[in-house]
């Protein structure tokens, strides 16, 4: 087999970008070249990589296995080239995944404070609760809680411990009953929410003497937006259930206030987490030591 490697950034290009004119234009080429690029690359392999429409490109499986298998070289090989260019300041495209529910990181200040110390980094940050591998998904860092990151990656902490509460409005609670056991939630009318239209509504998770306690809590109303659900309960719509930071504000002025917290113990927080690599971009060496260093603003 003989080997052109000037065709992996093509393969790469076409791979991130899902369209052969967005990855000619990134590679400034023709869509030309890059088609005929790919073709040579399939030959190459003996296999399709990529399957075309007249409205779509997607990898075939063969592709997928293939990009995956160049997504970590190819990182630490980006990588190398920033560590030995002649400015050593920070710079570049800096890519992070951070799920919806982690408030200390989309509240602003963290993102807002980072750019200002760090002019010549671009950030792109995409919020996601779809779970995937951010290395192949070229990003270089993702957010999310410490329990569902990958154990082969580098964790570093992001808040504190974390907990989960059930809240409503006290007029709610004055009208129906304020629920004294996690089992009462199923005579109430409950808001929950799903990462997606397509996943399950996210589990309402309790504990009693240290054990977990499974309470099928079927919600009448469910949404993936925190925004909506958070306003929904607010407007008297049922109970609802999300980490404690998420409602912080509203429990403070009164407009909601907890139940059943004897139920809900603390838990490990949210990480910046990103994979092991020898040659770390200084783009991703700075915000691991910003968020290290970060203070949120007093409330």
């Amino acid at each position: 087999m003989t080997i052109d490697l000037n065709l992996v950034p093509v393969f790469l290009a076409v791979a991130e970008e899902g369209n052969f004119r967005a990855a000619a234009d990134r590679l400034g080429v023709t869509r030309s070249a890059v088609s005929q690029g790919i073709r040579r690359l399939e030959d190459i392999c003996g296999i399709a990589l990529v399957s075309r429409t007249t409205r779509s490109v997607r990898l075939t499986e063969a592709g997928n296995r293939f990009r995956e298998t160049l997504s970590q070289p190819m990182a630490e090989v980006r990588s190398a080239f920033e560590n030995v260019a002649g400015d050593a300041r920070p710079s570049g495209l800096l890519r992070i995944a951070v799920t919806s529910i982690a408030e200390q990181f989309l509240s602003g200040p963290l993102i807002a404070s980072f750019a200002e110390a760090h002019p010549r980094i671009t950030i792109d940050v995409t919020v996601t609760d779809d779970v995937f591998d951010i290395v192949a998904a070229g990003f270089d860092a993702g957010v999310r809680l410490g329990d569902v990151i990958e154990q082969d990656m580098v964790a570093v902490p992001l808040t504190k411990e974390e907990r989960e509460v059930v809240v409503a409005t006290p007029q709610y609670f004055e009208v129906h009953g304020m629920p004294r056991h996690p089992r009462d939630l199923v005579r109430h009318r409950c808001i929950g929410w799903r990462p997606s239209p397509s996943a399950a509504p996210y589990r309402w998770e309790f504990e009693e003497d240290g054990l977990p306690l499974d309470v099928a809590v079927e919600p009448q109303i469910t949404t993936n937006d925190l925004y909506l659900m958070i306003r929904t309960a607010l407007a008297g719509g049922g109970i609802t259930f999300a980490l404690e930071e998420t409602f912080r504000s509203y429990i403070e002025r009164g407009e909601l206030i907890t139940a059943l917290e004897d139920y809900l113990p603390p838990f490990p927080g949210f990480f910046l987490y990103f994979p092991n690599r020898r040659n770390m971009a200084p783009k991703l060496r700075a915000l691991i030591d910003h968020v290290r260093a970060f203070k949120p603003p007093s409330s």
